[in-house]
């Protein structure tokens, strides 16, 4: 710029000197009204008229046409530079993340109260809500029908105890008769022995002694078979009188009344009709669904933190107690229980909750942020920027959507710069000009 304003000074100076010489002639032919000017003073005007339009011609077009090459030169230069693209590092994830997950509060101990008696509903002594002990009563249950059962199954096991003293008084007549029958058995061999007496006389001696211990074994028989038929009747009695007892239905153990099913006068079937529900609500707990890529992640005994939206985002403590230690095949999770103390009763079963596990990774995933990401058919992919400046569209693998970044768990390395909001400009094999992109934390 500098030698295009040389050049101009130059140029004005010489006209101004062909200027002057003009007003020089002018004057010199102006002197004399009468003297007429020459063919060569003609001639030299119009020369000297024609250099003036050639200098004003340089004069004006010369530096524009310059300026015209210098403004094309730096449009040129601009239009070859590269794109400038902001791009941020690759970097891993932190070392413990939050892990929210959804469930149902439902009580430790929960029990269905079924009635063991056939009858109807007599009396009701409890009602949704009230609080009972282990042992206390909660129905009346009339069974005239056992009452019934019960005199039969009396009447037949006394018949069975007179049958156990009638066996016992035979036995005990018939070791008597083996006894006098051993005696005199004894008799008649020492009488044989001594020649008194024929052999066919001891033998017959001998014979029914014999008899007579085979009917004491057989009696014997017959006094246990009748003790048995007792001990058969005295259980069936026994059983009858316990089902009796089911007539007054009680708590199994100590909790809330969270149903009740029935009412005064309703009918009874054994086993089948559901009285009332039950629930111990000191103790609450909540089964969770993990994902398989963090099952390895939550162990017995590690804490965890309730949020039930409807109290205002009140966090309660909660502790991990058991897994399943396997995985569902349909849904890829493990069950997970978590046990929550309820003393002050601010819980309820049913509840819906959010449980927050604070998961400490052996080994962080890789993180992106949301706004590198480019979804297209053959699946998610980032503009990743290489050495000199070239762009590579890497496909990547994505984990869990953590809202403003995102976890990925293949495609990347750690420390890769890749381009945040990529436009038109950033192509496959494209030259860039990479900027580093100030998170806002550091701003």
């Amino acid at each position: 710029m500098n030698d295009t304003h040389t050049d101009e000074d130059r140029l004005r100076a010489e006209i101004d000197e062909l200027k002057r010489q003009l007003e020089e002639q002018k004057n010199l032919v102006a002197a004399p009204a009468r003297h007429r000017p020459s063919r060569a003073a003609l001639a030299f005007f119009g020369v000297l008229a024609l250099a003036l339009i050639i200098g004003g011609f340089f004069v004006g077009y010369t530096p524009r046409r310059r300026r015209e090459a210098v403004l094309a030169a730096e449009s040129k230069a601009g239009g070859e530079a590269l794109p400038v693209v902001n791009v941020v590092a690759v970097e891993r994830s932190a070392g413990k993340t939050q892990l929210v997950l959804p469930g149902n509060i439902q009580a430790v101990t929960e029990a269905p109260v079924l009635a063991r008696a056939s009858g109807y509903v007599a009396r009701r002594y409890v009602d949704i809500g009230d609080r009972v002990a282990a042992g206390q009563p909660l129905a009346q249950i009339e069974a005239p029908e056992l009452d019934q059962q019960i005199r039969p199954a009396k009447a037949a096991l006394d018949q069975a105890h007179n049958a156990i003293a009638q066996s016992e008084a035979a036995l005990k007549q018939g070791r008597t008769n083996e006894n006098l029958a051993r005696v005199t058995a004894g008799r008649w061999k020492n009488l044989f022995e001594k020649g008194v007496v024929s052999r066919q006389e001891n033998d017959t001696y001998q014979a029914q002694w014999a008899s007579q211990q085979a009917n004491v074994e057989a009696l014997e028989k017959a006094v246990a078979v009748a003790g048995s038929s007792a001990a058969a009747l005295q259980a069936n009695l026994d059983r009858i009188n316990e089902l009796k007892s089911y007539q007054t239905v009680r708590a199994p153990f100590a909790g809330v009344i969270t149903l009740r099913n029935v009412d005064t006068g309703a009918l009874i079937n054994e086993g089948n009709t559901l009285l009332f529900r039950i629930a111990q609500t000191g103790r609450l707990r909540i089964y969770i669904n993990l994902p398989q890529s963090e099952a390895g992640s939550v162990r017995p005994g590690q804490a965890a933190t309730l949020v039930i939206p409807d109290l205002s985002g009140k966090k309660f403590a909660g502790t991990v107690t058991r897994t399943a230690s396997a995985l569902d095949p349909a849904t890829r999770t493990l069950l997970t229980e978590v046990q929550i103390s309820n003393t002050d009763g601010a819980l309820l079963p049913g509840m819906y909750a959010q449980v927050d596990f604070s998961v400490q990774r052996a080994r962080p995933s890789l993180a992106i942020r949301g706004d590198t990401l480019v979804v297209r058919s053959d699946g998610p992919q980032v503009a990743v920027v290489g050495g000199g400046g070239q762009v590579h569209f890497a496909r990547i693998q994505l984990g869990r959507d953590y809202g403003d970044h995102l976890e990925v768990l293949s495609g990347l390395e750690e420390g890769q710069q890749i381009v945040v909001n990529p436009n038109d400009a950033v192509r496959e094999g494209a030259r860039v000009k990479p900027v580093a992109l100030r998170e806002k934390n550091q701003q």
